[in-house]
């Protein structure tokens, strides 16, 4: 059963989580990512409490900005320090560190900021369609393909985003599922979660919910150079604020259209003991379309010696 629980962070910050499994047993976190929420992870969490597959106790926080979880006004407040001492804040909650952190999308930006800044906080990373921001960054500044991809970047940044992605029952933002591909997991109770998350808590206006997952790319200066905008363009990062010494598991669903399967060359210098495998037939929202699969690789990932 899925615990659903307020948790309050030592500065002020409040999450909301999904869980399950005991408190005290070995942990994994689950970081969801835009425009979705921590129920994405609701099988993944029911899967790995069963004595079975590892009996661990299993935590999806919604990120700042989303659900229920504390939604600051100021877009600062969304820069990438506050969103790794959220996280790590609840780590020590939990009583790390964790057996794995696992990430998907823009949890995947914190997750690797973690495992760089914080190594200690987990024994493991595991990634599924988030770039690690050594190779993003070299992408966005010299690949128009990539750029080219990215472009809904510059478009979430609008000062009226949230208000044009509420358009049409969310016309646009069921665009960023089905593009390319059916989503037949995308039934209509499933929409209505969403529904759910973006319109905010209390059953708030539609698109009320969205302001803290745009702040997230108000942010960041990670996103594709314009004329009046220079963006990746102007960010140098020095390697050892990229390098990454915990054992990783990338997962790379190969039908991504916003991620390219170009964004894990080069991965191996990051990363020193890195375990990538890619998936073909597999869209970025492959958590939703094949968590049997993922259950199953990060399993096999978690038992190795």
């Amino acid at each position: 059963m899925i615990q659903r629980y307020l948790q309050d962070l030592p500065h002020g910050i409040t999450l909301s989580c999904r869980a399950t499994g005991e408190r005290g047993r070995p942990t994994l976190v689950f970081l969801h990512g835009f425009p979705e929420a921590a129920f994405v992870w609701d099988e993944l969490l029911e899967h790995f409490a069963k004595p079975e597959n590892g009996g661990y106790r299993c935590v999806a926080p919604n990120l700042r900005g989303f659900e229920r979880s504390s939604s600051p006004a100021d877009v600062s407040a969304y820069r990438a320090k506050h969103l790794v001492q959220d996280i790590a804040a609840l780590i020590a909650i939990e009583g790390g560190p964790l057996e794995c952190l696992v990430a998907h999308d823009w949890g995947g930006a914190v997750a690797w900021n973690i495992a760089n800044q914080l190594p200690q906080l987990a024994k493991r990373l595991a990634i599924v369609n988030s770039p690690h921001p050594g190779t993003f960054l070299r992408d966005l500044k010299s690949d128009p393909a990539q750029q080219e991809a990215s472009a809904y970047m510059n478009f979430l940044i609008r000062p009226d985003a949230e208000q044009l992605l509420a358009q049409d029952d969310y016309r646009r933002l069921w665009g960023f599922f089905t593009a390319g591909n059916e989503a037949k997991w995308l039934t209509e109770p499933v929409r209505q979660q969403y529904r759910e998350v973006w319109n905010g808590p209390q059953g708030g206006s539609p698109g009320a919910g969205l302001a803290g997952g745009c702040n997230y790319y108000r942010a960041s200066p990670l996103r594709p150079p314009r004329p009046e905008d220079p963006a990746a363009a102007n960010i140098t990062i020095p390697h050892d604020m990229l390098t990454v010494k915990l054992p990783t598991l990338v997962l790379w669903a190969m039908e991504d259209v916003a991620l390219p399967p170009g964004l894990v060359e080069g991965l191996d210098g990051y990363v020193d003991d890195l375990t990538l495998e890619r998936v073909p037939g597999a869209t970025h929202w492959i958590v939703h379309e094949r968590p049997a699969f993922v259950a199953e690789r990060l399993g096999a990932f978690l038992r190795r010696q």
